[in-house]
């Protein structure tokens, strides 16, 4: 058996090559930490969430201010009920299933002009309620009135709010002397500031 020979040079490259570690695998990259999912923002302090309402600034639900008592009818899916003034005056007419709390729609030579909710939990244009104290409505409505005294409740006030979009409704909320809302109303002036309805 032949014996090659390497050159001494050869001999060190290849003595190098075979002690030499072999490289280390790549680390495997971590998996990226997922993004913080951030909270949805708490309501403010006390805020409860509005429930819907058919009230707005320009009449409730169909029924339009302005339109005429025939119109009215038609636009109310139910009922109404009330004496009509023959003579054009100031009347209210009702829905015949509703609560005491209302609405009242007011009519006034022959047009709807305003209406009253005078109990229950439905929401005036804005979210005020009857119940809420005045802190709590001149913050739904900034753009209000300065409060005026009421007429016939000693330490009442009356808070006139006008419309937010651009209509002529307004809104009236009268509160009592314990400085909580009582009954509300939303209508045309002149009528929407009758103080005793049609009286």
């Amino acid at each position: 058996m032949k014996r090659i020979a390497l050159p001494m040079s050869l001999f060190t490259v290849l003595l190098v090559a075979c002690q030499r570690t072999p490289p280390a695998e790549p680390a495997a990259a971590e998996p990226a930490a997922p993004a913080p999912v951030s909270a949805p923002a708490p309501s403010p302090a006390g805020a409860a969430p509005v429930a819907a309402s058919d009230a707005d600034w320009q009449g409730y639900g169909a029924a339009q201010l302005g339109i005429d008592a025939e119109q009215l009818r038609t636009a109310w899916t139910g009922e109404l009920q009330g004496d009509t003034a023959a003579d054009g005056g100031c009347y209210y007419l009702s829905p015949a299933a509703h609560s005491e709390g209302g609405p009242f729609f007011m009519l006034e030579a022959g047009k709807f002009v305003r209406y009253d909710v005078r109990g229950g939990d439905t929401a005036a244009p804005g979210g005020g309620r009857i119940g809420m104290d005045l802190a709590q409505l001149q913050a739904l409505y900034p753009q209000a009135e300065p409060l005026q005294p009421h007429k016939y409740v000693e330490g009442g006030k009356v808070l006139r709010v006008p419309a937010t979009d651009g209509s002529q409704g307004v809104l009236v909320v009268e509160l009592g002397a314990d400085g909580k809302a009582t009954t509300w109303r939303v209508g045309l002036p002149p009528q929407v500031d009758y103080v005793e309805g049609c009286g």
